[in-house]
């Protein structure tokens, strides 16, 4: 009886390990959407379509992890151009409220100099983006009402030339990199 209660603890802890990896989300598209870009202007899915874009959720007054994603994400910015692959990026704020176009535009200046193909966005309700991360993203944005700082995910998204989120990745395991390159250029045949 011991011996199967191991085998069985094993088992569920293996299970358990297994769900941490990067998932495959193929099939969940991303329901339209027009929401404010960097520059004052209306972007969403109808400029984003036909194009392979990642996605992440951060905010400008972010103490822990929005500065390291926002660097990874800058990161492979610079790695896509290098090597000629075609993507958008795509940054949703948490705190809508506080996070003007303005704001945004001078915060992606301090991660890189390059904002053709990087949309950071607003123009939305706290209770609308809380929403849509969940729904669409399946991943947690609350605010707590008793600080300035944000919960939300750390992943970055792969949403494929259709508008589905095809799978998400972990910024924290590096080897996700050499993952994501092989899943855009699979995208790209």
């Amino acid at each position: 009886m011991k011996k199967i209660q191991t085998i069985l603890f094993v088992l569920v802890c293996l299970s358990l390990l297994s769900a941490c990896g990067a998932k495959t989300q193929t099939g969940t598209e991303i329901t339209p959407f027009t929401f404010t870009n960097q520059e004052g202007q209306p972007f969403g899915t109808e400029e984003l379509k036909g194009s392979i874009w990642i996605a992440d959720f951060i905010f400008t007054q972010c103490e822990t992890v929005c500065p390291p994603m926002t660097i990874e994400m800058a990161s492979l910015q610079k790695k896509f151009k290098d090597e000629g692959i075609q993507a958008e990026f795509v940054s949703f704020t948490v705190d809508p409220t506080v996070d003007t176009p303005t704001l945004l535009k001078d915060y992606l200046k301090q991660y890189t100099d390059d904002d053709s193909n990087w949309h950071l966005l607003t123009g939305y309700t706290q209770e609308a983006i809380e929403l849509f991360a969940r729904e669409q993203f399946q991943t947690i944005v609350q605010k707590p009402a008793t600080s300035n700082q944000v919960l939300h995910g750390t992943n970055f998204y792969l949403i494929d030339q259709q508008g589905f989120k095809i799978k998400e990745y972990n910024f924290v395991d590096t080897s996700y990199v050499e993952d994501l390159m092989k899943d855009i250029k699979k995208l790209q045949k």
